[in-house]
């Protein structure tokens, strides 16, 4: 039971059965059935300066960002002068990997461990601060496409281990996804503290789902019915919509937030599922005993 401002689950679940009531999410055609992926906070290495093996940047917002709409796509800016001058001097920090850059801006945010030019070390986060307007593509559908990988090959280490193999066509992946996103640093005085959702609260490990606000706003409790990916054990629970991303449209469809660490990335990395799901809005009137 309730004890000070801690709930139980039965606690919990009474006050939402009393609260709120269910309506299921569908779509303009009337169809309830959906998809729900999943995505994480992945923790990178990597250099406050270039050295040698820390050579490919991430960056923050551009000055001129706001003045070309849309901006430069990831192509432009890793070949055109012009566009390359626009990042110069905007470097964050340096990773190993160009597919590390591009798994930070595929999931939106992510921990640096960091080594400062001293040579001391540090862990921080680097939060979205913005995009360069270009539309998102998947390098895994690109992938599949191409006739590269199979439908079920697709999970990030199957795309990593494509690129070892084939190192001269890496650029190709790339530049298949023209959406380059953009950062800023903050401090992570708290590790278990989650990054800052669209909605501007920190994100809750398999609490929080992303949403396309023009279906579900913000704010709204949701009841999601689908199943683990690596298990394919049902997973029923209540989530809060507080966030979003260019690939989350429409109205039955979510993104899962895992959380951080290795599991996380396994289970996001892996999530195509099957997806209900419905909106917990408050009852009309006095609120009523279930």
């Amino acid at each position: 039971m309730a004890s000070g401002n801690s709930f139980s689950d039965d606690a919990t679940r009474a006050w939402l059965e009393k609260r709120l009531q269910p309506y299921r999410v569908e779509a303009l055609d009337g169809v309830a059935d959906g998809l729900i992926t999943g995505y994480f906070e992945p923790l990178v290495e990597a250099s406050r300066m270039p050295r040698k093996g820390f050579a490919f940047a991430v960056h923050t917002p551009p000055a001129d960002l706001a003045t070309r709409k849309p901006y430069w796509t990831r192509q432009q800016l890793d070949t055109l002068s012009a566009a390359q001058a626009s990042l110069r001097g905007r470097e964050l920090a340096f990773v190993a990997d160009p597919l590390d850059a591009l798994l930070l801006q595929i999931q939106g945010s992510g921990r640096l461990r960091l080594t400062e030019a001293d040579g001391s070390r540090k862990l921080v986060r680097l939060a979205f601060a913005g995009h360069n307007d270009q539309p998102y593509k998947s390098v895994g559908r690109w992938l599949i496409e191409q006739g590269e990988l199979k439908a079920d090959q697709a999970p990030w280490p199957a795309i990593r281990a494509w690129a070892q193999l084939n190192p001269l066509r890496v650029n190709e992946l790339l530049w298949s996804n023209p959406r380059v996103v953009f950062f800023r640093e903050e401090a992570l005085p708290d590790p278990q503290l989650g990054p800052r959702g669209a909605q501007a609260a920190p994100l809750t490990p398999q609490r929080s789902i992303a949403v396309d606000p023009l279906s579900i706003p913000y704010g709204t409790p949701v009841w999601l019915d689908t199943t683990e990916p690596l298990s394919n054990t049902a997973l029923r629970r209540v989530v809060m919509a507080q966030d979003t991303g260019g690939a989350i449209t429409g109205a039955v469809r979510a993104d899962y937030f895992w959380g951080w660490g290795e599991e996380a990335e396994m289970q996001a990395g892996r999530m195509k599922q099957a997806l209900r799901m419905w909106a917990l809005w408050p009852k009309a009137g006095p609120a009523r005993s279930p």
